[in-house]
């Protein structure tokens, strides 16, 4: 089945995804993408819950036109 070494590519990989969606999501704060109309915030008395709907639809669109011009 699995070896160890798989095992360990693949915390690897995942670890770097994660560190590029954090990276990703800090770029996008410092440039002011952050609040968009359409993100949702919910605040309460000790906890802020955010949903960044257009956000996340500008990232994608902006990602797939990146990849569609990249795979040409």
């Amino acid at each position: 089945m699995f070896g160890f070494e798989s095992i360990g590519k693949t915390l690897l990989v995942l670890g770097g995804a994660i560190i590029f969606v954090g990276v990703v999501f800090l770029l996008i704060d410092k440039i002011g993408l952050a609040k968009l109309p359409g993100d949702i915030v919910i605040k309460r008395e000790n906890m802020t819950i955010f949903f960044p709907i257009t956000t996340m639809i500008v990232v994608s669109i902006v990602l797939t036109i990146i990849l569609n011009l990249w795979r040409r």
